[in-house]
Formats: C-alpha cells, structure tokens, sequence
C-alpha cells in the first residue's frame, strides 16, 4: 500500500529480457534504500513492483507482460525518468490517499494550461475507467495522488502545485503523453457490492 506522495525520481539503468518478459533495474536516485529488503514492495511510475537485489543506489524488479501490456512501462526505455514511492508502513503519515500500485490503465495527457503558479492538466481515460473519476474525488497518476477538479465524459482535470511540478515527472510530460492510472480504491470496491445486492 502506498500514499502517492513521491519520495523521488529515479531512473531506468538497464531493460533485461528475461524468458519472454523483462527484468528493469532502476537507479533509485536520492531515495533510500537502506531499511529496503529483497521483497520488499516499491511502486515505480505508480506501479507496484517487488523489489530484487536492493543496494544503495538502486534495485531490481521483474515486469511481467500483464504489466508490461497495462501500463506505460510496455513501451519504457532506458534512461526514461520514474516516480518513486516505498511502501507506506502503519505508523507513517497518509498524506494523499490508499493506492495500491495495482494500476488500472493508461490515461492520456491532453492539454495543460497555466493557472498561477499552478498548472491545469486534462487527461483522457478509457471509457471503462471513466465511471470512477469524481470531481474532488481521489486519482493516482504515475504513482502521484491528486484531487480530481473537474470531470466531463471520459475527460478530467488536475491541478498541480508548484511542488508536485518539481519533485515528480510531470516536468517531462507534455500533451500526447500516456500515464498510468489507478483509480481510488474505494469507487472499485463500491461498484462491487453494488453489483451484489439482490433485490429483497
């Protein structure tokens, strides 16, 4: 479980193919990996991945092709810069909201305009996701909690403070990019039991 308040940007050292999927070796950046252990949990770009091979300066992870199809690190390359986030222990502070790194899929960036010292990005999500996107409600995007501001069909809008700007990869996005996606815990586990009601 994690927070989706980013710790740092890391970065992707090396792809291995490995048996029809892949190994990724990240550089950890600034983050420390010193209380981090072989199993241990980290979401890169939002993604919940097993840490192998921890060491100071980075880890390993292996990406099956189920997350390899879903989610933006099919098409990663080396080089490519990726959120951070460890795994949110019982006694830390839950500055954004429950994200499990299990990501949903990919939405799109379709515009950004300035508003201040703050940005306004539009996003495009599948059809399929679209029901789960509230206004003021909770979204993960490349590992990042934001509060949803508005909401139109299959179209939605955030608003990123200076801070998130800096201290995520969003500095590198630009319109036409993909990002994951994972919508708030919450919306999937209603639509479940909704789903099992039965008439009296």
């Amino acid at each position: 479980m994690f927070t989706g308040i980013i710790q740092a940007i890391g970065h992707i050292a090396r792809i291995e193919p490995r048996g029809g999927d892949v190994r990724l070796h990240i550089d950890a950046g600034s983050l420390d990996l010193s209380d981090v252990s072989p199993g241990d949990s980290i979401a890169v770009a939002g993604v919940c991945l097993t840490a192998l091979e921890p060491s100071a300066h980075g880890f390993s992870a292996d990406v099956s092709n189920e997350t390899l199809g879903l989610t933006t690190l099919g098409d990663a390359g080396e080089g490519d810069a990726v959120n951070l986030e460890k795994a949110l222990r019982l006694a830390d502070r839950l500055g954004g909201h429950l994200v499990t790194g299990h990501v949903d899929g990919m939405a799109e960036v379709i515009g950004t305009e300035s508003d201040a010292r703050s940005q306004r990005w539009c996003f495009r999500v599948p059809s399929g996701l679209a029901r789960y996107i509230a206004r003021k409600g909770s979204v993960c995007l490349d590992g990042v909690s934001l509060t949803v501001n508005a909401v139109d069909g299959d179209e939605f809008e955030v608003n990123l403070i200076p801070h998130t700007q800096a201290a995520t990869t969003f500095s590198r996005r630009m319109t036409g990019d993909a990002v994951n996606i994972e919508v708030d815990l919450m919306a999937r586990y209603a639509e479940r039991l909704f789903a099992q009601e039965t008439p009296a």
